[in-house]
């Protein structure tokens, strides 16, 4: 039992800081990320937050522009490799 204790303490302290860490291998290098998984979740909700304000502010912009003085806009014009065609929305 007395050698127990101590192998079971040191497993756990080897398991507990494994987890906290990410290894990032990318373009930049090899980089370690020593935030908890509980930091890393509250910055993926801020991201996505962020994402969902900014889609909403699309979607807003885009409905206040439509009204009835807005048309579409297609320009084609002819270049070597092929017909190009451009759409613009117009609102006067």
């Amino acid at each position: 039992m007395k050698r127990f204790v101590p192998v079971i303490a040191l497993a756990l302290l080897a398991s507990g800081g494994a987890y906290a860490q990410s290894i990032n291998i990318g373009p930049g290098g090899v980089s370690v990320d020593p935030r908890t998984p509980h930091e890393r979740a509250i910055d993926r909700e801020m991201r996505q937050e962020r994402y969902e304000q900014r889609r909403e502010r699309e979607w807003r912009r885009a409905n206040y522009y439509r009204g009835d003085d807005c048309r579409t806009v297609t320009t084609e014009r002819e270049t070597p490799r092929g017909v190009v065609r451009r759409t613009t929305r117009v609102c006067d």
